[in-house]
């Protein structure tokens, strides 16, 4: 039979069945949702669509290129978990991949993307360790620059600015991001780091979430 998308067969608002004096037809069909998983083991599918186009319906994902809106970088990155949708519950618990989920994505290539333009290790949690031992990883770490690099950087730092929530979140190594692709669409699960009011909006969510389920 298949799903199919229009009212011919469908029961009536009342509840009461239709005579279907029609065949279905091929441009009213439906398909099953892709419930995409997040999962290690990627699995897109091709699928042939009407006029002899291709969708790219995944399965399975776990990493997905997220950018970075304030300063205008995209990174390939992994994710690591669904946290909050703001449609159905069931799909963070279920950790389905759709458009507009909240995720959060391995911190780590935009930290090094971070230390490259600015010369700032970012979200480093300090030890208590002496001053001595301190000048020596210091050292160690230092990498030699050329004067023109140098300049760069100084220059740059001049105009950096980094929201305090981010950095509090580079601090543990995940960041809060949005998927902003159709996964069952395209085949892929890109997004875009959430800052300013929405990460503010969406923090406040999952804290509330948390409460409740301390509750």
């Amino acid at each position: 039979m298949g799903i199919s998308r229009d009212s011919m067969h469908k029961r009536r608002e009342t509840g009461g069945k239709k005579k279907a004096w029609r065949k279905k037809r091929k441009y009213e069909l439906g398909r099953q949702p892709a419930n995409t998983k997040l999962s290690s083991n990627k699995t897109v599918r091709r699928i042939r669509v009407r006029g002899g186009n291709v969708k790219w319906r995944a399965l399975r994902l776990d990493t997905g290129n997220f950018s970075w809106g304030s300063e205008a970088v995209t990174r390939k990155t992994r994710l690591l978990d669904v946290v909050y949708n703001a449609s159905n519950n069931e799909l963070v618990r279920t950790q389905t991949l759709v458009k507009s989920a909240i995720v959060q994505v391995d911190a780590a290539p935009f930290k090094q993307w971070y230390l490259q333009h600015y010369g700032v290790d970012i979200g480093r949690k300090k030890k208590n360790v002496s001053k001595k031992e301190e000048e020596a990883e210091a050292a160690t770490e230092e990498v030699k620059k050329s004067a023109h690099v140098q300049r760069k950087l100084e220059q740059r730092q001049k105009e950096r600015q980094l929201d305090a929530h981010i950095e509090e979140q580079f601090g543990g190594g995940r960041l809060l991001a949005c998927i902003s692709s159709r996964p069952g669409q395209c085949g892929r699960a890109d997004g875009y780091i959430l800052e300013g009011k929405e990460l503010e909006f969406y923090m406040k969510k999952l804290q509330k979430k948390k409460g409740k389920g301390a509750a």
